[in-house]
């Protein structure tokens, strides 16, 4: 029976899970189809990694249920292992072994035999753009490339379903666009993958399904579109100069028709804006206290600012609200 026959690929119930007496995870509801990108997002200490380990059957529930291909994560642990692949935030890789070498043993470990072990490490290597670099110890690797063969690592059995726990933290720009399209070209054979991660474009760019965990539970769930067009307020950024951004940021407080908190980073003053049609104001106030506007945009909400939203946190620096 195939995967795609199990409708659907994750399904968890009323999810709970205490350390001491910290409610790490206090009731997930959790569903993800077969064959789709889910990305969960939350700012630190959400739960996000604990509801994936729960999952994954590396930490058991406290209580609630959870299924992988309609098997039960607890009862049916060896079953749910065997259909899926986990790549955390950290390399689970050896430094003193070949990149040949750590995927040899994964395989053998797996239950290949030795040719078949070979072959599969061979034929990873070559998909991961990793065979000029095969006979090297992984010590002398980059931070990418001992990410890439991590993930190289967790296909070995070609699972159906595959988790991601932020992937790509600490990936230069290059080396993040090409696990993107590896995580792209999975999708498009049929894997499902689980995705958390803290770069809000990594989830826009690649999920067809985003969850918003705060406080251990899901405070929002849809595609990026429609949490985009939930949040409702157009983007409005200001961009001056720098000696300029600490009295342009007050006047954009002012500013009528916008709402939330200012932030300002390198010159540039965002805000959520429910009345664009004032702009022109803004514009007038701003050259009446002498202050050169270098660009202006309004745009719908980018992702960034639905998390924000809807946590109440951001990575930009925010403007105190002037007094």
């Amino acid at each position: 029976m195939t995967m795609a026959a199990f409708e659907p690929a994750i399904e968890t119930r009323a999810l709970t899970k205490s350390f001491g007496t910290f409610r790490a995870v206090d009731g997930i509801d959790l569903t993800v189809r077969a064959g789709t990108v889910c990305a969960v997002l939350g700012p630190n200490g959400a739960g996000k990694t604990t509801t994936v380990r729960m999952i994954a059957t590396l930490l058991r529930p406290d209580s609630g249920s959870a299924r992988v291909f309609g098997h039960d994560v607890v009862r049916e642990a060896s079953t749910v292992r065997s259909l899926i692949g986990v790549t955390g935030q950290y390399a689970s890789v050896d430094e003193d072994l070949t990149a040949r070498e750590n995927l040899t043993i994964f395989a053998r470990l797996l239950g290949l035999s030795g040719t078949g072990a070979g072959y599969r490490a061979d034929e990873l290597l070559d998909e991961f753009g990793l065979v000029d670099s095969a006979r090297r110890p992984l010590r002398n690797f980059s931070g990418g490339m001992r990410r890439r063969l991590d993930l190289a690592a967790s296909l070995i059995a070609r699972p159906p379903l595959l988790f991601l726990d932020e992937p790509t933290t600490g990936l230069d720009p290059r080396t993040r666009a090409q696990m993107w399209q590896t995580v792209r070209e999975l999708v498009a054979t049929g894997t499902t993958v689980l995705l958390t991660t803290q770069y809000l474009d990594e989830a826009d760019a690649l999920a067809d399904h985003v969850v918003v965990i705060d406080h251990g539970r899901v405070v929002a769930d849809g595609t990026a579109d429609e949490l985009k067009t939930a949040v409702g307020a157009a983007a409005l950024t200001v961009r001056v100069d720098r000696a300029d951004l600490a009295t342009a940021a007050a006047i954009v407080h002012r500013f009528r028709g916008a709402e939330g908190v200012v932030t300002a980073e390198e010159g540039r003053i965002r805000m959520s804006a429910t009345d664009t049609t004032s702009v022109p104001e803004l514009l007038i106030a701003l050259r009446e206290a002498g202050i050169e506007v270098r660009e202006l945009s309004v745009a719908p909400p980018s992702l960034d600012e639905v998390f924000f939203a809807i946590t109440g946190t951001t990575g930009t620096h925010r403007v105190p609200e002037p007094a």
